[in-house]
Protein backbone atom coordinates (compact mmCIF):
# COMPACT_ATOMS: atom_id res chain seq x y z
CA UNK A 1 0.00 0.00 0.00
CA UNK A 2 1.23 3.56 -0.84
CA UNK A 3 2.03 5.93 1.86
CA UNK A 4 2.41 8.81 -0.29
CA UNK A 5 -1.09 10.94 -0.17
CA UNK A 6 -0.64 11.47 -4.35
CA UNK A 7 -0.05 7.66 -4.80
CA UNK A 8 -3.09 7.37 -2.76
CA UNK A 9 -5.46 9.31 -4.84
CA UNK A 10 -3.73 7.95 -8.18
CA UNK A 11 -5.21 3.70 -7.12
CA UNK A 12 -8.42 5.59 -6.18
CA UNK A 13 -8.63 7.06 -9.96
CA UNK A 14 -7.04 4.23 -11.72
CA UNK A 15 -9.78 1.73 -9.22
CA UNK A 16 -12.76 4.25 -10.99
CA UNK A 17 -11.21 4.04 -14.14
CA UNK A 18 -11.12 0.90 -14.45
CA UNK A 19 -14.83 0.27 -13.54
CA UNK A 20 -15.80 2.90 -15.81
CA UNK A 21 -14.14 1.43 -18.89
CA UNK A 22 -14.90 -2.52 -18.16
CA UNK A 23 -18.46 -0.95 -17.92
CA UNK A 24 -18.17 0.72 -21.29
CA UNK A 25 -16.52 -2.34 -22.85
CA UNK A 26 -18.77 -4.51 -21.16
CA UNK A 27 -21.76 -2.70 -22.24
CA UNK A 28 -20.39 -3.00 -26.50
CA UNK A 29 -19.92 -6.40 -25.59
CA UNK A 30 -23.61 -6.88 -25.04
CA UNK A 31 -24.86 -4.56 -27.89
CA UNK A 32 -23.13 -6.68 -30.33
CA UNK A 33 -24.47 -9.75 -29.43
CA UNK A 34 -27.94 -8.45 -29.76
CA UNK A 35 -27.17 -7.23 -33.11
CA UNK A 36 -26.19 -10.79 -33.73
CA UNK A 37 -29.27 -12.08 -32.09
CA UNK A 38 -31.75 -9.51 -34.01
CA UNK A 39 -30.05 -10.41 -37.45
CA UNK A 40 -30.09 -14.26 -36.82
CA UNK A 41 -34.43 -13.16 -36.72
CA UNK A 42 -34.49 -11.11 -39.11
CA UNK A 43 -35.57 -8.13 -37.00
CA UNK A 44 -34.49 -5.44 -39.63
CA UNK A 45 -35.28 -2.46 -38.28
CA UNK A 46 -34.19 -3.26 -35.01
CA UNK A 47 -30.96 -4.62 -36.07
CA UNK A 48 -30.40 -1.26 -37.93
CA UNK A 49 -31.29 0.93 -34.71
CA UNK A 50 -28.85 -1.31 -32.80
CA UNK A 51 -25.59 -1.16 -35.14
CA UNK A 52 -26.43 2.66 -35.24
CA UNK A 53 -26.26 3.18 -31.52
CA UNK A 54 -23.33 0.81 -31.19
CA UNK A 55 -21.41 2.18 -33.62
CA UNK A 56 -21.71 5.53 -32.16
CA UNK A 57 -20.93 4.00 -28.61
CA UNK A 58 -17.70 2.24 -30.78
CA UNK A 59 -17.02 5.93 -31.46
CA UNK A 60 -17.52 7.18 -28.04
CA UNK A 61 -14.99 4.58 -26.37
CA UNK A 62 -12.32 5.24 -29.27
CA UNK A 63 -12.35 8.86 -28.19
CA UNK A 64 -12.00 8.56 -24.77
CA UNK A 65 -9.10 6.41 -25.47
CA UNK A 66 -11.01 3.54 -23.31
CA UNK A 67 -10.22 1.48 -26.65
CA UNK A 68 -7.76 1.76 -29.94
CA UNK A 69 -8.80 3.54 -32.80
CA UNK A 70 -7.60 0.60 -34.48
CA UNK A 71 -9.78 -1.76 -32.88
CA UNK A 72 -12.74 0.79 -33.01
CA UNK A 73 -12.36 0.42 -36.86
CA UNK A 74 -12.38 -3.21 -36.73
CA UNK A 75 -15.65 -3.54 -34.30
CA UNK A 76 -17.13 -1.31 -36.76
CA UNK A 77 -16.22 -3.09 -39.60
CA UNK A 78 -17.25 -6.57 -38.07
CA UNK A 79 -21.05 -4.63 -37.09
CA UNK A 80 -21.21 -3.78 -40.80
CA UNK A 81 -20.16 -7.16 -41.58
CA UNK A 82 -23.00 -8.36 -39.59
CA UNK A 83 -25.50 -6.08 -40.81
CA UNK A 84 -24.83 -6.92 -44.76
CA UNK A 85 -26.28 -10.59 -43.71
CA UNK A 86 -29.37 -9.41 -43.07
CA UNK A 87 -29.62 -8.17 -46.81
CA UNK A 88 -28.45 -11.16 -48.13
Amino acid sequence: MANIKQQKKRIRQAAERRLRNRHVKSTLKTLFKRLEAQVAEQQREAAVKTATFLQSRIDKAAAKGIIHRNTAARKKGRVARVLARLSS
